[in-house]
């Protein structure tokens, strides 16, 4: 998965030093698949400072009472408006924690 991410930053001339943000899905999925991407984003946020945020269309779905019409998930993709929403919702670093 580091190999896609390093191509993905060269494909749009990017690198991780310029990114702020990570915003990590968390499912559906295998749960295999969800974990080493967990794990990743972990790993770049040790090593980076790059502060992360996990996230689940549910958590917004749930709230749709506080979402406005401009805002509304059937309408829009949610995705493009990923940031505002986990910062009007305060989704915030809810990765799974593992135990040691």
């Amino acid at each position: 998965m580091i190999i896609l991410i390093d191509k993905f930053l060269l494909n749009y001339k990017t690198s991780i030093n310029k990114i702020k943000k990570i915003y990590v899905n968390r499912g559906p999925g295998s749960y295999a698949g969800l974990r080493s991407s967990l794990s990743i984003v972990k790993g770049i946020h040790l090593v980076k400072k790059i502060d992360y945020y996990s996230f689940s269309y549910l958590d917004f779905k749930d709230r749709k009472d506080k979402i406005n019409s401009s805002e509304n998930l059937y309408k829009v993709n949610y995705l493009k408006n990923l940031p505002n929403l986990c910062d009007k919702f305060n989704i915030k670093k809810n990765l799974i924690k593992p135990l040691y």
